[in-house]
């Protein structure tokens, strides 16, 4: 995905996990192996430990990181299996609408890891619990943001 700043196309490097949970979100100028390579770096960094599988899209410059920093892990890039990664653009999207776009690189990064973070917070898997259980993950999540916007 990409985001217009200043007439300016940046672009938005996303990993999600197998749960659809945002782990990180970057904003990059460029798409190329450079720019993956450092999302990788920053990824592995942040989580310690090299991930089983890596499921993208079919961007070249993916692999050349893939190759060079994670090269024991499965690389996967089959049609679909990257859906629940391009989902989760959806509300990034709905937001900069609202927002009528960025105005800097940084004020971008600072929205889109916060708005992850929140997402996270409240994306709680309806389909997976019973209504019950529902109700309570909402309860409690409702209390995680009392306590952080209290504070």
């Amino acid at each position: 995905m990409f985001v217009k700043i200043h007439g300016k196309q940046h672009y938005l490097w996303r990993a999600v996990d197998q749960d659809g949970e945002i782990v990180d979100v970057f904003l990059k100028k460029r798409r190329d192996g450079k720019a993956a390579k450092c999302f990788f770096k920053r990824l592995l960094r942040k989580h310690k430990g090299e991930p089983r599988k890596i499921v993208t899209d079919k961007l070249r410059s993916y692999g050349v990181a893939h190759r060079e920093l994670i090269p024991k892990s499965i690389y996967d890039t089959t049609q679909y299996a990257n859906n629940r990664a391009e989902l989760s653009h959806e509300p990034t999207r709905v937001r900069e609408r609202g927002m009528r776009k960025f105005k800097s690189m940084a004020q971008a990064q600072r929205f889109l890891s916060a708005h992850a973070a929140v997402y996270n917070l409240f994306n709680l898997g309806r389909h997976l619990v019973s209504a019950e259980t529902y109700r309570y993950f909402r309860q409690r999540a409702f209390a995680s943001w009392g306590k952080a916007v209290t504070v």
